[in-house]
C-alpha cells in the first residue's frame, strides 16, 4: 500500500468545514482591514530564500525542500511567504503604487522538520504583509489585525507578546554582548548553537534545549542595547496598543528565527498541550514582525515591511482546545428514497431541482432497498425524510417525515423548494 510522506496530512471532509471556517475568517478580516489576497507560485529559485530569510537561519541550512529543474535551475519549494511577496511585487512593479501596500495570503509551505503536533512539513499559513510605510502606527495596525483574528475565531486562551530587536545601527552592540556571554558560557551550549555562535547568535535564544534555554534566562536584553530611535519606535508600538485597548506583554526571549526581521518583533502564544512526558507546551500560534530591509535584499527598492504568518493546524488545535461548538460538514435538508426504476428516476430531477434553489437533498444512486435507504439518511443526519413510488408521483404529493420529531407533513412535490425556504 502506498501511504502519504510523513509530516503530511489528510484532511478529510467530515474536518474541512473547520479549515474552511478558519481560511473564511482569515478572508473576512484581512478585507475588513484592507488588505487584498496574493497568489504567488510554490516554488521559487533558491537564490530568493537564500537571500531573503538568510543562508544561516535553519531554515535555509536545514530545512528546505530543494531540487534541480531540467534546465539544471536550483528551485525550491516554498519554505514561507514574505521573500515570495516581496520578490512578486518587485517584479510586477507594484514598488510605486500607493502606500501602504496591503496583502494577504493562504499558501501551503513546506520545510523539513521533524513533524511534531501542529507541526507538518507541509503546512498551511495564513499571513499579511504591509509595505510602504516604516511608522509604529503600522505594527500596531498589523498587531491589531493578528490580535482580532485570533478573538473572531473565538479562541480566548492566548497571549499577544512583543518585543525589538534593533536595527543596523544598534543590532551589532546586542549582538557582540550576546556573543560574548555565550562565549564565556561555550561549553554548556549545545553542538547546533555552538554554530550558531559564530554565524547567528540571536538564534541561541529560540533553542529549545533545557541548558540552552537555563543559559537564555541570562542573556543579555535586547532592549537594554536600543538606539534612541527604535526605543522611541517601541515606545510608540506599545502607546498604540494601548490605545487600541490590545492586551500584550513584553517578552525579550522573541527574536524570530529569520534575518530579515528588524525592530518590531512578536508572537501570539495559544493554549497549552502536554507532551508525552505530561510537559505542558503552549503552542506558539504565529508572530511577525517589522522588515525594513528585505526588498532591497532581494535587488528592489528601499521598502519598509511589517507583517506575520499563522499556521492553520495550530489555530485549529487551540480550537479544539476551546471547548467552544466547532463548524461541521453540512447535513441534508432532505433525502428522498425511491420505489422502483422510474422513481429513482424522478428523485434525481426533483433533487437536483432542490440543490439548484440552494437546498442540500440527496437521494439514492446505489440500488438500495427501501429499509437500507432509510437507515442510510438516518446515518447521513438528514433532517426530513421523503419515500416517492409510483403512487406518490401520480398523485404529485409526498409525505415528509421530520426525523427528530417524527411529524409528517404532505407537501406537493412541486413545492418541496418553497416548503424549505418558508418553514
Amino acid at each position: 500500500m502506498i501511504i502519504k510522506p510523513r509530516g503530511t496530512m489528510d484532511i478529510m471532509p467530515e474536518d474541512t468545514p473547520l479549515w474552511q471556517y478558519v481560511e473564511e475568517k482569515a478572508r473576512e478580516i484581512s478585507n475588513t482591514h484592507g488588505f487584498g489576497e496574493i497568489r504567488f507560485p510554490t516554488f521559487e529559485q533558491t537564490e530568493l530564500f537564500a537571500r531573503g530569510v538568510g543562508d544561516t537561519t535553519d531554515v535555509v541550512q536545514k530545512e528546505m525542500y530543494t531540487f534541480f529543474d531540467k534546465d539544471n535551475r536550483s528551485m525550491t519549494l516554498r519554505p514561507e511567504g514574505t521573500a515570495s511577496i516581496a520578490r512578486s511585487i518587485v517584479e510586477n512593479g507594484r514598488c510605486s503604487d500607493a502606500m501602504p501596500l496591503k496583502l494577504y495570503y493562504l499558501i501551503s509551505c513546506f520545510r523539513y522538520e521533524k513533524p511534531a503536533s501542529g507541526r507538518y512539513r507541509e503546512f498551511y499559513q495564513y499571513g499579511v504583509e504591509m509595505y510602504g510605510s516604516e511608522s509604529a502606527a503600522s505594527d500596531a495596525s498589523v498587531i491589531a489585525l493578528a490580535d482580532s483574528y485570533v478573538k473572531s475565531l473565538g479562541i480566548t486562551d492566548y497571549s499577544l507578546e512583543i518585543n525589538s530587536i534593533g536595527c543596523k545601527e544598534c543590532r551589532p552592540h546586542y549582538k557582540k554582548a550576546l556573543t560574548d556571554y555565550y562565549t564565556a558560557n561555550y561549553d554548556t551550549l549545545c553542538d547546533t548553537c555552538k554554530t550558531r555562535l559564530k554565524t547567528n547568535p540571536l538564534r541561541i535564544l529560540d533553542c529549545k534545549n533545557p541548558e540552552c534555554a537555563h543559559l537564555a534566562k541570562d542573556a543579555p536584553k535586547t532592549l537594554d542595547y536600543l538606539c534612541e530611535n527604535c526605543t522611541s519606535h517601541m515606545k510608540t508600538v506599545e502607546d498604540s496598543l494601548k490605545s487600541m485597548g490590545i492586551t500584550y506583554k513584553v517578552d525579550t526571549g522573541i527574536v524570530r528565527g529569520l534575518d530579515y526581521y528588524t525592530r518590531t518583533v512578536f508572537e501570539i502564544i495559544g493554549p497549552g498541550e502536554p507532551d508525552k512526558d505530561g510537559n505542558v507546551r503552549r503552542l506558539a500560534l504565529g508572530g511577525g514582525g517589522r522588515y525594513d530591509g528585505l526588498v532591497e535584499e532581494i535587488g528592489g527598492p528601499k521598502l519598509p515591511g511589517v507583517g506575520f504568518a499563522m499556521g492553520l493546524s495550530r489555530l485549529i488545535i487551540a480550537l479544539q482546545m476551546s471547548g467552544k461548538e466547532l463548524p461541521s460538514k453540512k447535513k441534508p435538508v432532505l433525502y428522498i428514497a425511491s420505489l422502483g426504476t422510474n422513481a429513482q428516476i424522478q428523485a434525481l430531477g426533483i433533487v437536483n431541482k432542490l440543490r439548484n434553489a440552494g437546498i442540500y437533498a440527496e437521494c439514492d444512486l446505489v440500488g438500495r432497498s427501501l429499509k437500507a435507504q432509510m437507515k442510510y439518511a438516518d446515518k447521513i443526519g438528514a433532517e426530513f425524510t421523503a419515500i416517492i413510488g409510483d403512487n406518490e408521483l401520480e398523485n404529485g404529493k409526498a409525505i415528509l417525515k421530520n426525523m427528530a420529531t417524527s411529524e409528517q407533513t404532505e407537501v406537493e412535490i412541486k413545492a418541496l423548494a418553497d416548503f424549505f425556504k418558508n418553514r
